[in-house]
């Protein structure tokens, strides 16, 4: 493919989207499945493909993982700032969308069979590496049509409480908690990052590529 700017765009633009949900614009059940048709293509270790999707539209289930995600929020965000503190975006994006959870159009919970907290580092990342590309390729697809998402793993501090809300069988794991909903503008850009060269590693740990730049 010569064009890859449509590409390096979405991929480039695609991050949590927390402020800008519109939570009044349901999101067809077709499409969902449409992404998620997108989403299964990734890769499963042995091509197992051991994924489950549990997705999320009706108010009991959504509000049963909501009252969870926002116990484990409130737990994780810690006491509110002081009077006059500023509070930093990230900080208050993410307290909107504890606050709105339950009224996201629809949410999608990543599963994969198995358990792997008691065994090897190999064995678990085999796991999470079958189940988290499908996720990140879900988000993509939803972004490329226009629906904003958010990866979230807070409601995990009670994954055997949303287990049972759910009727998940307790030999599953669940990988990502992904809300979603058609986001509002089209201002997306890349965010502030450090160059991926002062992060990179050549044959050898801290090894940095001599590009002879100044």
């Amino acid at each position: 493919m010569d064009d890859m700017e449509p590409i390096d765009h979405i991929l480039t633009t695609t991050r949590s989207v927390r402020r800008r949900l519109d939570l009044t614009r349901a999101v067809a059940p077709e499409v969902i499945e449409q992404c998620l048709e997108i989403a299964i293509q990734a890769p499963s270790g042995s091509d197992r493909q051991g994924w489950e999707f549990v997705v999320l539209t009706e108010s009991e289930p959504k509000l049963a993982i909501a009252e969870l995600y926002r116990r484990a929020f409130a737990a994780y965000i810690g006491a509110p700032p002081a009077p006059g503190t500023p509070i930093s975006a990230v900080r208050a994006s993410a307290t909107l969308l504890a606050e709105q959870f339950h009224l996201v159009p629809a949410m999608v919970l990543f599963c994969y069979a198995g358990r792997v907290e008691r065994q090897s580092a190999a064995a678990q990342a085999a796991l999470y590496g079958s189940i988290l590309p499908a996720a990140w390729s879900f988000m993509l697809a939803l972004r490329a049509r226009g629906i904003g998402s958010a990866w979230t793993t807070l409601h995990l501090v009670y994954e055997r409480e949303a287990a049972a809300a759910l009727g998940i069988p307790s030999d599953w794991t669940q990988a990502a908690l992904i809300p979603l909903a058609y986001f509002t503008g089209t201002g997306f850009k890349p965010a502030p990052r450090a160059p991926a060269r002062t992060k990179t590693s050549w044959n050898g740990w801290g090894r940095r590529r001599d590009t002879g730049e100044v």
